[in-house]
This record gives C-alpha cells, structure tokens and sequence, in this order.
C-alpha cells in the first residue's frame, strides 16, 4: 500500500468512528436502563392498588370490631335497654359480670367464675378491658396490647361458655354450635391479624402513635 493510500484508509477509518457516535456504551446503557424502568412501572402501579384496598379492608374490620368493644362498654355502663335493661347498668349499681358469671353452667371453671360474679375487681377490670380495647382499635393505636388484653378477654368467655361440653352441669343440652371454634375465637384471631398488620395506619393515628418517643423505644406499645 502507498504512503497516499494509507493516509486515505487511515482517513476513512476516522471519519467512520465520527460518523456513528451513537455506538457509545454509555447511549446503549441509559437506553436499557429507560426501557426496563418504563416495563416495570405498570406492574408497581398495580401492586400499590393491592396493598391500599387491603389496608382499607383491615382499617374497616379494625373499626367494626372496635364499635362492637365500644357499644358494650356502653350499654353495660348506661343500660341502653338492649343486652343491658334500662336502670340496670354500672351508674345504676348494677353489675356488669354478676349477670354473665353467675349463669356459667359448664367448664371446669365454673364455680370460680360464680365466686368472682359480681366482685367489685372484676367488673372494673372487665370494663376497662372493653373501654381499652375499643378506644385502641377505633383511634388504631396501641393494637398490640389491644390484642393481648382482647385474646385474653376471649379465652376468659369462651372458658365461661364452653363449648366442647355437651351437657350443661345440671343435664339440659349446651346447644353449643361448635365445640372449638366460635364466635370468640374468632375475634381474637381478629385482633392478632389487626395489629399484625398494622392498621392502625389507615383511617387511624396510628403512624402519629409510632412516632411518639415512648412508642419507638417500646415497640411492643405499637
């Protein structure tokens, strides 16, 4: 090859390089980069709507649930004239466990529930636990001890009422519907699940309630 035809070819090859400077890696990287942000922006947008219908489902139950806890604080303290007769709540002496405790008629706690119907502890110890609790779930702050305190609550009634038995202590039938699982089981599963998922966050204070120093340093009053 001549000296003037290696010049033109070394020529050629410049002009070739200039030519296509859309061959550079770093075009090709912010290209692939671009595509697989816009392919997944679809599928974060779907998954976000999941999550807020699911946070709503368990703000909504967390609420049912806790008008249950409140209207029976209430109408044991005033005597609404539903479960409670009218003239017979708390603030007219009566007694909110007396009624309950005093009718156990099965269990191998039966006579100790009879021994504590009407106690002075345990009717304030009863309504406080519903108080409590349903104050806690409607504001949706502390769900956590409001499960402990709810579970705890459940097991005591469904001890009183008794399911697995057949027979009442004096011989008549039970009716029981179920011999494990009823309606207090059920809301004590309830209430594990609302504070497991923390819903307290939604139609609630309970991110203000995180936040507090007392709650951070103490994560079980979460």
């Amino acid at each position: 090859m001549s000296g003037t035809e290696s010049t033109a070819h070394r020529k050629g090859i410049t002009m070739a390089v200039h030519d296509h400077p859309h061959r550079s890696p770093g075009f090709h990287l912010l290209s692939l980069r671009r595509t697989r942000r816009d392919s997944s922006e679809p599928a974060v947008t779907h998954r976000a709507d999941t999550h807020t219908a699911r946070d709503y489902a368990f703000a909504s139950l967390r609420l049912l649930t806790g008008f249950v806890f409140l209207w029976a604080f209430l109408d044991k303290a005033f005597g609404f004239g539903y479960a409670t007769p009218s003239g017979k709540g708390w603030i007219d002496d009566g007694s909110p466990t007396k009624g309950f405790l005093s009718n156990v008629a099965a269990g191998p706690m039966e006579s100790t529930f009879h021994s504590w119907a009407g106690d002075a502890w345990a009717d304030w110890l009863f309504m406080l636990g519903l108080l409590g609790i349903g104050v806690a779930l409607v504001s949706g702050i502390a769900l956590r001890l409001a499960a402990l305190a709810g579970t705890l609550m459940m097991a005591l009634m469904w001890m009183a009422e008794w399911p697995p038995a057949k027979h009442l202590s004096d011989g008549g039938a039970s009716m029981s519907t179920n011999p494990l699982v009823e309606y207090h089981v059920i809301y004590a599963v309830a209430l594990i699940a609302l504070a497991a998922a923390s819903s307290g966050d939604v139609l609630g204070i309970g991110k203000l309630w995180a936040r507090l120093p007392v709650v951070r340093r103490n994560r079980w009053l979460r």
